[in-house]
C-alpha cells in the first residue's frame, strides 16, 4: 500500500470482494470459460464545470471495493493474471485538486487483485488479455459512452485475431450474472445493511421529535441529512420524500416545501447509504402528535396489511406472495369503509383497490435502493431464500373525490420497513423506529429517547 494513500478508505477484510470474484470465475468456467469485463461509473458534469458527487457502479464495486471513477475490471478463466484492474494513475498534481488516488501500483495489494494497469493502456492491452477466450461477458446496452468505448474494444480485438489467437466469438450479458449473485447477501453485505438500517431508523426517530406545525418539509429532510451524516452514511440513498397532506398522494413527491400544518399527517420516505449499502424507510405520522379518528382508521389498515405481508416472508415463499396478502388485507379493509363495492373476490378480480393502492408491496434492496436481480423468472415469481432482503411497503392514498367521505380527503399512508430473510422466517432490519399508532403518539409527546 502506497503509505501517502488514506487506507481508510478501503475495506481492510477483502475476503468478501475475492469470494465474489472466485464464485463469478467458477461459473464463468461452468459456462465453457471465458472473460468478463466490467467498467465503474464515469463522472457527470452537473453544470458549470462542477460534478455531480461520484457514486461508483454498484456491481464493479461490489467484485472490487474499487471507490474511484475511470476503472475497468477484467476477469479471465483461461490465464492468469485471472483478476485485473486498469485505473487512474498517481497524479500529484490532479490529487491536489481532487483528492488522492489509489493508483496502480498500489492497486493489487489493496483490492486483493492479481494485476493492475493504467487506464491510458486499456485499448492496447485488452487484445491481449482477450486472446484466447471463448467467450465475454460484457455491460450490454450499458449507455452511448461505455458502449462506443466497447465497440472500439471489439473491433481491435477483431482485427488482431487476424494474425493471432481468435478474439472471442460469443457475448453474454455481465449485468444478469452479476444480478443473480447480488440477490442474496453475505455477511458482510447484511452488516452494512444493519448499519445503515439502523442510522436512517433513528432519522426517522428524530424527524418525528422535531415535527410541529408551522415547519416546512424541508426543515424535516435537513434532520433526516444531518443524522445520517452524522453516524458516518454517506447520504440519502435516494431523494428524501418529505410529503405533508394532501402531498404524501403523490409518490415521488421530492418538492419538500410546503409548511406543515396542525391536523394533517405527513409521510416520510427516506433511507441512507453506508459504504453503499441503502436502506428505505417509511413511516406516515401525524404533524401535531395525534392521529385523528378517520386517519387512524386508515393508518391502522395499511399497519394490518404489513403485518400481513411481513407473515408471509420466509424460505420456500415467493416474492409475490407479501405482496398478495397485503393486497387482501387492504380491499377488504376498503371495502369495510365504504370506499370500494361488491365483494372481496369481485374487488380482487377487477383491481379495484388500484384505485388507492396502484404501487407493488416490495422490492430487492442491497447496493441499489431497488437492487439488481430478477423478481420472475420463467413467468414465475423468485422463491425465497435467507439473506434475500426485501421491503414491506403497503400503502394507501385517498385524493379528493365526490365519491369518497370528505374524511378521508387528502390521507395519503405508507408504511415501509426492510425484511431480510432468514432460516425460519423474516427478521425486520429497520424497527428501531415506531410504526404503531401508540408508539409513534407516544414519542412525538414525550419525546423518547435517541440513545444510540
Amino acid at each position: 500500500m502506497n503509505p501517502d494513500f488514506p487506507v481508510g478508505r478501503y475495506h481492510e477484510d477483502l475476503s468478501a470482494f475475492a469470494k465474489r470474484r472466485a464464485s463469478l470465475l467458477q461459473q464463468l468456467e461452468a459456462a465453457g470459460g471465458g472473460a468478463l469485463l466490467l467498467p465503474t461509473a464515469p463522472e457527470r458534469i452537473r453544470n458549470g464545470g462542477t460534478t455531480y458527487p461520484y457514486r461508483f457502479d454498484s456491481d464493479f464495486y461490489y467484485l472490487t471495493g474499487y471507490l474511484e471513477p475511470d476503472a475497468w475490471l477484467l476477469l479471465r478463466t483461461h490465464e492468469s493474471p485471472r483478476s485485473v484492474l486498469f485505473c487512474r494513475d498517481r497524479d500529484p498534481e490532479k490529487e491536489l485538486w481532487e483528492g488522492r488516488r489509489l493508483g496502480v501500483a498500489a492497486a493489487p495489494q489493496a483490492l486483493g487483485l492479481e494485476a493492475a494497469f493504467p487506464l491510458a493502456e486499456l485499448d492496447a492491452k485488452l487484445p491481449e488479455l482477450l486472446a484466447g477466450a471463448p467467450a465475454l461477458w460484457l455491460p450490454l446496452a450499458e449507455n452511448e459512452e461505455i458502449d462506443a468505448r466497447l465497440r472500439r474494444l471489439l473491433a481491435a480485438l477483431r482485427t488482431k485475431a487476424r494474425l493471432g489467437p481468435p478474439a472471442p466469438d460469443t457475448l453474454h450479458d455481465a449485468r444478469a450474472l452479476i444480478a443473480r449473485m447480488r440477490r442474496v447477501k453475505d455477511a458482510f453485505e447484511l452488516e452494512l445493511m444493519q448499519r445503515s438500517a439502523t442510522i436512517a431508523a433513528h432519522a426517522h426517530r428524530r424527524a418525528m421529535r422535531v415535527c410541529r406545525p408551522g415547519v416546512h418539509e424541508y426543515t424535516l429532510e435537513a434532520e433526516l441529512i444531518a443524522e445520517f451524516r452524522r453516524h458516518g452514511a454517506q447520504g440519502p440513498s435516494y431523494p428524501s420524500i418529505v410529503a405533508g397532506g394532501a402531498n404524501a398522494c403523490i409518490l415521488h413527491y421530492t418538492d419538500n416545501r410546503a409548511r406543515l400544518q396542525a391536523g394533517e399527517l405527513v409521510l416520510i420516505d427516506a433511507g441512507c447509504e453506508y459504504d453503499g449499502y441503502a436502506s428505505d424507510i417509511t413511516r406516515t405520522f401525524p404533524v401535531d402528535g395525534r392521529f385523528r379518528p378517520p386517519q387512524r382508521l386508515l393508518y391502522d389498515l395499511v399497519l394490518a396489511a404489513q403485518e400481513a405481508a411481513i407473515a408471509t416472508i420466509r424460505p420456500g415463499a415467493t416474492f409475490d406472495d407479501p405482496h398478495q396478502a397485503a393486497v387482501r388485507v387492504l380491499t377488504q379493509g376498503l371495502l369495510d369503509l365504504g370506499l370500494l363495492s361488491g365483494s372481496l373476490d369481485e374487488a380482487l378480480e377487477r383491481q379495484t383497490y388500484k384505485r388507492f393502492y396502484m404501487h407493488r408491496t416490495g422490492h430487492w434492496l442491497g447496493l441499489d435502493v431497488h437492487d439488481a436481480g430478477p423478481t420472475h423468472e420463467n413467468g414465475q415469481p423468485v422463491t425465497l431464500v435467507p439473506g434475500m432482503v426485501l421491503t414491506v411497503e403497503p400503502g394507501l392514498y385517498v385524493p379528493e373525490a365526490d365519491d369518497v367521505p370528505r374524511d378521508f380527503w387528502n390521507l395519503g399512508i405508507r408504511i415501509e420497513d426492510d425484511a431480510l430473510v432468514t432460516e425460519k422466517g423474516c427478521r425486520l432490519l429497520t424497527r428501531d423506529v415506531p410504526v404503531a399508532a401508540e408508539a409513534i403518539e407516544a414519542l412525538m409527546q414525550h419525546g423518547g429517547s435517541d440513545a444510540r
